[in-house]
């Protein structure tokens, strides 16, 4: 394994165990590597919580990675033409004057190429705050939260990801976002190893095969690993068996590991069945990489 390994656990659905695998796994490596931890679904970070941290933060930091169109309105001669180049239907004209609706631009730019009296000008926005606590159980974290109605989730994980690689580490642990979109591209970008979560459903496992076309297009050497393998023991079996070798291992079903993060409890804190399931994962994944 090289020196500044990234690993990124991933899954295309929601809700299928990513904070609690790579929560641990960020505990396991810190053992006998320096870690540093990546929150990267900015749009609802957890991953303190599944580390049983509070909302306490070391640092906070407003950052800005978007623009937005500001007309005056003084020069503007109402010619319309930024309200028909306007692809996201931000503009709209009222009283003979366009108006910017704040939630629907994307600071493109377009409006102030084609606007002829030159009354429209792209300014910076706050869009989110990175957060940071310096150390917990032995490493860093380093979280973010888009601020409500804000876009650029994808550029304020490019942001956090070069936070992350300020701290000396051997191992990135990045919790990837949901999904297959912006974000989570930018979650993948650069990751030597990526660890898939799905679980047995049809939609999980759907998912898990779209997520894996982004994994496949950075040529990203990957492992599975099924959570809640035993509430659909066929789905979990067909699971395996398309992952072949690719297959890390499962974890049960237990509602005491919602209870226990309930109480900001690590499942390696734990005595949970899950507790000794991770360390198997964690083995085999020491061996593919």
């Amino acid at each position: 394994m090289k020196k500044k390994f990234k690993i990124a656990v991933a899954s295309g659905k929601g809700g299928v165990g990513k904070s609690l695998l790579a929560s641990s796994l960020a505990m396991l490596f810190s053992q006998d590597k320096k870690v540093v931890a990546v929150d990267g679904d900015v749009d609802a970070p957890n991953l303190h919580l599944w580390l049983g941290q509070s909302e306490i933060w070391d640092r906070t930091e407003k950052v800005s990675t978007n623009e937005r169109a500001i007309i005056d309105l003084k020069k503007c001669n109402g010619c319309g033409k930024c309200v028909e180049i306007c692809a996201f239907k931000a503009i709209k004209m009222i009283n003979g004057k366009p108006q910017v609706d704040p939630f629907f631009c994307e600071g493109c730019g377009a409006c102030e190429a084609v606007c002829p009296v030159k009354a429209i000008t792209l300014e910076r926005i706050e869009n989110a705050e990175i957060k940071t606590k310096k150390n917990v159980h032995g490493f860093p974290l380093i979280s973010a939260q888009l601020y409500p109605g804000q876009t650029g989730s994808g550029k304020i994980v490019d942001e956090i990801k070069k936070r992350a690689e300020k701290h000396n580490y051997d191992i990135m642990m990045v919790d990837s976002p949901a999904g297959t979109g912006c974000p989570v591209i930018a979650a993948l970008n650069g990751i030597d190893f990526a660890v898939l979560i799905t679980e047995p459903t049809p939609s999980g496992f759907s998912d898990l095969k779209r997520v894996l076309t982004v994994v496949n297009h950075f040529k990203i050497p990957y492992g599975v690993v099924i959570n809640k393998w035993d509430i659909n023991k066929d789905v979990s079996k067909e699971i395996r068996e398309w992952s072949k070798d690719k297959f890390l291992g499962e974890i049960d079903y237990d509602k005491r590991v919602f209870q226990a993060i309930a109480q900001l409890k690590p499942i390696l804190k734990t005595d949970l069945p899950a507790k000794s399931q991770i360390k198997t994962i964690y083995d085999k994944l020491i061996k593919q990489i």
